[in-house]
C-alpha cells in the first residue's frame, strides 16, 4: 500500500517557550513524503531523506509512532522517501514539517486518514521524545497542516483558536546560515519577561496577529541576542505591515502586500537566502493516482 502526505514550513506568530502558548502561520513551503507499507514483518526499513539533514531519528519516530497508532494489527515493512528543502534549525519548523508529513503518508499507507489535530498531535510527541522540541510544537505542526493562523496550549496539544490571514499579504524571509540552537538548550532565557509573552498571548487569542508578532519578536530577540532593530525599521519603510523573529530565528519574517514583495526583498540584508512565500492553501494532498 501507498500513501502520500505533505505538511509546510510555518512562521511565528507566538514563540511557545515562555508560558506554553504558541501561534503560527503555515507558508506555501512543502516537506514530502511518500510512504510503502508491504509484506507480513512489522519492521521500518532505512529512510530515504533528502537532504540528510533533516534527522533520521525523527523520520524513524514520527514512522515507529504513526504505525503504532495507525497499523498495529497488521505489520508489514514500511519504506519511506521524504523530501524537503525547509532550511533546517532556521525557525521555519522544518522538523515538524518533516515528522507530520512523515506520519500523515504512513498512516494513509496503512488505509487510515486522520485528521490535521491528530497528526499534530503525533509530530508533538515525536518532537518531545526526541529532544527536538521543548514543548513539542504543536501550533507549528498543525500550522503547516491547515489554512489560516493557529494558537495552541503546547502544553495539552490543544487547539486554543485560530485566525484569519490577509490573502492580499504574503510573507518575506530572510534566512541566514548559521542554525539555532535546540530548544529545551535555550528555555531558561525566555521566561525573563512574562509580562511581555502574555502581551503576545493576549494579542494571538484576540486575532490580533500582527499585535502578537511584533511582541514576541522583542521578546526572541532579548533572549537569543537578534540585533534587528534596523531591520524592522528598513522593511516597515519598504511597505511591510509586520515582521518578526520566526521560531528561534535566525530566520526574519515580513508580511507585506503582494504588490510590494520586491521592494521588501530588496531591503532584507544580501547575506544569507531571500524569498518570498505565500500564506498556505492546505488541503487535501492525497495521492490521485490512490494508495
Amino acid at each position: 500500500m501507498r500513501g502520500v502526505g505533505s505538511a509546510r514550513a510555518a512562521i511565528s506568530i507566538v514563540n511557545a517557550l515562555p508560558l506554553g502558548v504558541g501561534a503560527a502561520v503555515g507558508i506555501e513551503w512543502p516537506a514530502r513524503t511518500t510512504a510503502y507499507l508491504d509484506g507480513d514483518r512489522p519492521t521500518i526499513a532505512r529512510a530515504s531523506v533528502r537532504p540528510r539533514s533533516s534527522s533520521t531519528r525523527l523520520v524513524q519516530a514520527a514512522a515507529r509512532a504513526s504505525l503504532d497508532r495507525f497499523a498495529a494489527s497488521h505489520g508489514g515493512r514500511l519504506r519511506l522517501v521524504v523530501r524537503s528543502s525547509i532550511p533546517v534549525a532556521r525557525g521555519l519548523k522544518s522538523s515538524s514539517a518533516v515528522s507530520a508529513s512523515v506520519a500523515l503518508a504512513t498512516a494513509r499507507a496503512a488505509g487510515a486518514e486522520p485528521s490535521p489535530a491528530e497528526v499534530a498531535r503525533i509530530a508533538a510527541e515525536v518532537g518531545r521524545a526526541t529532544g527536538t522540541s521543548a514543548t513539542g510544537a504543536f501550533d507549528d505542526a498543525l500550522a503547516g497542516l491547515v489554512q489560516g493562523g493557529v494558537v495552541t496550549d503546547n502544553a495539552r496539544d490543544a487547539e486554543l483558536g485560530r485566525f484569519e490571514v490577509d490573502r492580499r499579504l504574503a510573507v518575506v524571509l530572510w534566512v541566514p546560515g548559521r542554525p539555532h540552537p535546540r530548544s529545551p538548550t535555550v528555555r531558561r532565557r525566555f521566561t525573563r519577561e512574562p509580562a511581555l509573552a502574555r502581551r503576545a498571548v493576549d494579542a494571538a487569542l484576540s486575532g490580533d496577529w500582527i499585535e502578537a508578532m511584533s511582541a514576541n519578536s522583542s521578546l526572541v530577540e532579548r533572549a537569543m541576542g537578534y540585533r534587528y532593530a534596523a531591520l524592522h525599521e528598513a522593511v516597515a519603510r519598504a511597505g511591510a505591515v509586520a515582521s518578526g523573529v520566526s521560531g528561534l530565528g535566525p530566520t526574519f519574517a515580513a508580511v507585506a502586500p503582494i504588490d510590494r514583495l520586491r521592494r521588501v526583498l530588496r531591503a532584507l540584508p544580501r547575506s544569507g537566502r531571500r524569498r518570498t512565500a505565500r500564506w498556505s492553501l492546505a488541503g487535501d494532498d492525497r495521492d490521485p493516482r490512490g494508495r
